[in-house]
Formats: structure tokens, C-alpha cells, sequence
């Protein structure tokens, strides 16, 4: 507020800002992490273009056509602010206003760089510069909640939004996974998130009855699935994201509580995190059954001498067989099934 009052903005010059501000983000050019003074030298540069004085309605903004054409340069758009919003910025500083604020405006398509002549220079001091009249509304209907969200959504649908395009966000590739409860979530692409579709869809069928997932991390979104309630009424102590397995599945008919790492690149069921998990599960009141997947015996063959014993290992490429890191509870002689021939 201090700075504001030391630019001598009175309460309607202010709001008029803030108001900028609003329509500004809402079509999504990133400012949230801007100082206050690159903010509000944004918003006051649509202003300008706008031509809109601190008491001019929003449904009176003008654009480069229609009745009240508008346009400035840079050096008038710095008396514009100077006369109107008790600025007091020089005229010799019209190039920051071309390459520090208008420029936002401008890359999201809301104003024009050359209303006019689109093939002046960049360069060129008599460059005009005037709101895209195809968005005139974003600014005409605002204060009418309904309408103007539907221009801002209209806006957003066709130019996008600047932010995601500074940030290079694209539609990744995703892994379907299909639940036990025939319900179909999708993990970001990659390595480890494909053995987490193996152990939902092959893995669980094969050596469970119906468990239920009650977690699934991933790679981007981190947590994709939790059923927190369930997991606090098993008793679970730690549900933080970086604390979980990969999955965590509950077998009903055994009462037994899965949990399981994919270890692509790090972190199988170690000594160490072993006691991690117990230490988590300690008031659990099911059994744990503890599991290191990985994709094939090449993969395992970095890890093996850190599995911990009481542990299972599960291979993506020998879906059918399990490996018991678990001392003489399985010793004894093994009776092959016959698999008739076709």
C-alpha cells in the first residue's frame, strides 16, 4: 500500500489496477510471481490501450476499430499514465514499456504490437499499440460475472494460455491402468510407471484375491490415487508422497496389506527401507506383505544385494513365478502342474 500511496494512486486509480490485474490473470498470462511494480506496470499498459481513465466503466474499453478508435504509442502511453494514474515515469523509458510490460500483452494476443501497420519495425518510436479488437469484450463485459467468464473461457479456448506456453506444458503421453474396481486411471508416460500398470494388472490378479488399491503414486502428478480414509482405518501412520510404496493394495480375504515398489531407476525394499515401512505400519492392523518389482533379471541384478529378507520380488518378464527372499518358509519340494497339451 505504502508504494502505491508513494505514486500518489488514490482509491479509484487503485482499483482500476487491481481490477487490470484480475483480467489479466484470468486469461492466463503468468504474473503471480512478479514483483508488485512489474504487476501493476502490466496492468496499467492495459489500461492504456484500453484507454481507460480510473472512472471510465469497463464497457466503454476501446479497441483499434470500431467507433472511438484508439491507439497509442509508447511515449504516450507513459503520459497516459503520468496524467491519469499518478505515475511519474519518464518519456526516455518507452522502450521498457515495449519489452518489460507490453510485451506480456501482446505474446498472449489481448493487444496488437502494430495496430495499423503490421510490418513496422520493431524499432520504430511511432508503433501503435491498441487492444485486439477479437477480445475487446474480455475487458467490455467485465463486472458481469456470467458473460464475461464466457469471453475469458472463449479466449482461453482458442489462444490457450500464455503461461502454459511459457512453460512448455504439453499433453503427455499417458499408461492406462485398470483398477480391480474396473474403474481406469492414466500415470504420466514413462519407464517406472509402466512396471506400476504391470503390478495393477498383472501382478495383484495373479497372487491376490479382489485387493483393493488404496494408493498409487506417479512419476508427474505424485499422488494419482489414495483412499485416505481406508488407509487410516487400517492404521497407517504416514501418508505422505514421499514416505509410500509406489502401491499400496489391501486383500480383504486375507487381511493382508500389500506393499510395493517399482524399481526402475531406485528404491526396492532394502534393509534399511524395510524398517522404514514397518516403523510406518507398526499399528497396522493387517499383515504386510512386501514387494520389489522389477521389470526383468538384468534389472534385479543391480539390486540384488540390497533386497531385504521377508521380502518378495516380482519380474515384469516372468509374470507367473515369485522370487521369497524369505528363509525356510518355502523349503521344500516344489510340485509341477502338468499343463495339458493342446
Amino acid at each position: 500500500m505504502a508504494r502505491k500511496q508513494e505514486r500518489g494512486k488514490n482509491r479509484s486509480q487503485a482499483r482500476k489496477v487491481t481490477e487490470s490485474l484480475q483480467i489479466i490473470s484470468a486469461l492466463g498470462i503468468p504474473i503471480d510471481s512478479m514483483p508488485p511494480r512489474r504487476k501493476e506496470r502490466i496492468a496499467l499498459a492495459l489500461l492504456a490501450a484500453a484507454n481507460l481513465k480510473p472512472d471510465t466503466p469497463w464497457n466503454e474499453a476501446a479497441c483499434w476499430e470500431g467507433k472511438g478508435s484508439w491507439s497509442l504509442a509508447t511515449r504516450e502511453m507513459i503520459g497516459f499514465w503520468n496524467k491519469y494514474y499518478g505515475e511519474n515515469v519518464s518519456s526516455g523509458s518507452y522502450d521498457d514499456v515495449r519489452r518489460k510490460d507490453l510485451i506480456y500483452l501482446f505474446e498472449s494476443n489481448l493487444v496488437l504490437k502494430s495496430a495499423g501497420n503490421p510490418n513496422a519495425s520493431t524499432n520504430d518510436p511511432q508503433r501503435r499499440h491498441a487492444v485486439n479488437p477479437d477480445w475487446i469484450d474480455v475487458l467490455r463485459t467485465f463486472g458481469q460475472p456470467k458473460v464475461w467468464q464466457n469471453t475469458v473461457d472463449a479466449f482461453r479456448e482458442v489462444m490457450g494460455s500464455l503461461e502454459d506456453r511459457m512453460e512448455r506444458r504439453r499433453q503427455q503421453r499417458k499408461v492406462p491402468v485398470k483398477l480391480p474396481s474396473g474403474k481406469t486411471l492414466k500415470l504420466s508416460f514413462g519407464p517406472h510407471n509402466d512396471l506400476q500398470r504391470a503390478i495393477i494388472e498383472e501382478f495383484l490378479p495373479r497372487y491376490t484375491h479382489g485387493a483393493e488399491v488404496l494408493y498409487i503414486g506417479d512419476t508427474a502428478k505424485k499422488s494419482l490415487l489414495m483412499e485416505e480414509a481406508k488407509l487410516n482405518t487400517l492404521g497407517f501412520f504416514e501418508l505422505a508422497h514421499d514416505a509410500l510404496p509406489d502401491v499400496v493394495a489391501y486383500d480383504a480375504n486375507h487381511n493382508w496389506l500389500f506393499l510395493i515398489e517399482a524399481v526402475h531407476s531406485s528404491n526396492p525394499i532394502s534393509k534399511l527401507r524395510h524398517l522404514m515401512l514397518e516403523r510406518m505400519t507398526e499399528k497396522c492392523t493387517a499383515p504386510r506383505v512386501y514387494v520389489s518389482v522389477f521389470r526383468d533379471r538384468r534389472s534385479l541384478r543391480d539390486w540384488l544385494l540390497e533386497i531385504s529378507w521377508e521380502t518378495e520380488v516380482w519380474l515384469v518378464e516372468s509374470p507367473d513365478h515369485l522370487i521369497h527372499f524369505d528363509g525356510e518358509k518355502f523349503l521344500g519340494p516344489f510340485t509341477p502342474t502338468i499343463v495339458p497339451q493342446k
